[in-house]
């Protein structure tokens, strides 16, 4: 197994090693990073330092790393390199290896907020509304509060919430790419969904962010709510991604609906909670992998779990 730009993902990586143990599949695990400073890479079987994802010699450094190590399965980490990665499927699958990453026009519509937003609104689930801030500041009134962000974001970055029209016009010089959205007061909500090789939604886990550092949950608490549960399902079918992991953020406001924000094609950071929970993700993947059927319940998993990060070291 290969994990690009690997990073930080040492839970993960655990998890699929886990997996492949309980499942008697030999397996080296394999990370790549553009630096030797990453703390999963020191703990893969194997480990590569190659050139970054911008660079045009990306996929051909993956790919050589695939057909020399016999790779069959490529799992993304993060969101820097689906593009990419989905634009070269074909590449990697005649190389006898399967990646997980959903369509070129999914990911082009997951990271961009705008199409993100238009897809929701189009097949009718309900979200922020989302305007660029040229349209904010020309309105007479404030209209606000916003949620400011870039439309290509990630990791948190770039965030800000605007209060007045001074804030808005300040940030809408100094953000990126800025969008603003429509400020949501309620409990935030990622799901982890699950879509076989088959493209079907076989499992959902809602998981509450109780605390965020640098864009990733700290602290969070599985909650096994059905009508999120079935309304996420319904945005992955709708959307057409998989196969793999798909996460969906969300709020629940103070009136109890259900707004969506964001979708990400891949294993959110807080993955390990849902994997812990009893949704055993690498499991059902490495099962399908080898040609088996993994038994799935939808709601198959423990209410109630919570996950309490904290910093580890690794050394070098």
């Amino acid at each position: 197994m290969l994990f690009p730009c690997i990073g930080r993902r040492v839970s993960l990586l655990r998890s699929f090693r886990s997996a492949a143990r309980a499942l008697n599949i030999k397996s080296i695990m394999i990370g790549t990073d553009a630096t030797e400073l990453s703390s999963a890479l020191q703990l893969c079987d194997k480990r590569f330092v190659i050139v970054p994802v911008t660079h045009r010699d990306y996929v051909k450094n993956l790919l050589s790393i695939v057909k020399a190590e016999k790779v069959k399965l490529v799992v993304p980490t993060v969101d820097l390199d689906l593009k990419v990665l989905t634009e070269n499927t074909e590449k990697f699958e005649k190389a006898g290896c399967k990646v997980l990453v959903s369509s070129p026009k999914v990911v082009d519509i997951c990271q961009d907020k705008r199409k993100t937003y238009r897809f929701l609104v189009s097949n009718s689930f309900d979200t922020p509304r989302t305007i660029s801030p040229k349209e904010a500041i020309k309105k007479k009134s404030f209209g606000g509060p916003y949620f400011m962000k870039p439309w290509n974001g990630y990791a948190g970055r770039g965030n800000a919430i605007i209060k007045n029209k001074r804030e808005l016009e300040f940030y809408s010089k100094h953000i990126p790419n800025p969008i603003c959205q429509e400020y949501v007061e309620g409990t935030e909500h990622t799901c982890d969904v699950y879509v076989d090789f088959n493209m079907k939604v076989r499992c959902v886990v809602p998981r509450k962010r109780i605390e965020v550092r640098a864009g990733e949950v700290n602290k969070a608490q599985v909650v096994k709510n059905t009508e999120i549960m079935d309304q996420a399902a319904h945005v992955v079918e709708k959307l057409g991604a998989g196969p793999g992991v798909i996460t969906i953020q969300l709020f629940i406001n103070k009136r109890g609906k259900t707004k969506f924000i964001e979708i990400n094609p891949r294993f959110g950071g807080g993955a390990p909670l849902s994997i812990k929970a009893g949704a055993d993700f690498p499991k059902w993947l490495l099962q399908e992998l080898t040609g088996q059927k993994p038994s799935i319940r939808f709601d198959g998993f423990r209410d109630g779990l919570m996950m309490l990060r904290y910093d580890a070291e690794v050394w070098k």
